[in-house]
């Protein structure tokens, strides 16, 4: 299945906290959108890596995308080197995605830091065609590159390069990010406390995404950053 957007993201419920109001304001606009997470979160304090695929499963058919795929790298250990890059280049391949939406740049977690250079480098990489990648079947794969990569914003506050009206599909970001129920906080749940698990820290991400749709005029926001210079063509395309 060709995508029109596929976010790469370092954990499963990266996507969801970063950038799935975008993801579904991209689904109602009609486009094809696939996440691929890299690894299954088995270092998470709460929860376990198969409690954390269920919940993944969820939050799949909250935010309706069209594929999403777990690479199995090793949380807190994967690198950026040839076996992980050719793996995530086999993915890239494989979906044609026009845009790829990826970890941010800089971050709490050491993670996102490596997730977001490794899809830089997978991105860049998959359109060269002399690097050979094969379907599973065996046949072979056509290059590709993605036309944009962008990073959403996460823990860390970074000054965003434009941001997207997510006010329509807030509601439905929040119920796709409790969907990971391990991880969050839940006043009955006998798991150890966490980072995330602070009561605090669901009303931190309401604060942020409010504060970024403050910035351009609207009730929610999710912000991103680019390597690049952006351009438009419509001065009619701002808002």
């Amino acid at each position: 299945m060709k995508l029109d957007i596929l976010v790469m993201a370092a954990h499963p419920d990266d996507a969801e906290l970063g950038c799935s109001g975008t993801i579904c304001a991209s689904i109602a606009q009609g486009k094809k959108v696939g996440i691929v997470d890299f690894t299954r979160g088995e270092l998470g304090t709460r929860g376990t890596p198969e409690m954390r695929l269920a919940e993944s499963e969820e939050a799949t058919k909250i935010l309706g995308i069209h594929a999403r795929e777990n690479l199995g790298f090793r949380d807190g250990f994967f690198v950026n080197d040839e076996e992980h890059l050719m793996k995530l280049i086999r993915v890239i391949r494989r979906y044609q995605p026009e845009m790829v939406l990826a970890n941010a740049h800089f971050d709490r977690h050491p993670d996102h830091i490596k997730g977001c250079q490794l899809a830089v480098d997978a991105c860049f990489k998959a359109g060269l065609r002399m690097i050979e990648t094969f379907e599973d079947d065996g046949t072979p794969q056509k290059e590709w590159r993605p036309k944009n990569v962008y990073h959403y914003i996460q823990d860390r506050h970074l000054q965003p390069d434009f941001i997207v009206d997510i006010s329509d599909f807030w509601e439905q970001k929040e119920a796709s990010i409790r969907a990971f129920k391990s991880q969050f906080y839940d006043p009955n749940s006998t798991e150890p406390n966490s980072y995330l698990s602070s009561p605090a820290f669901l009303k931190f991400l309401e604060a942020r995404n409010r504060e970024m749709g403050h910035a351009i005029g609207v009730e929610f926001g999710e912000g991103f950053t680019s390597y690049k210079r952006l351009g438009v063509r419509d001065l009619s395309s701002l808002i």
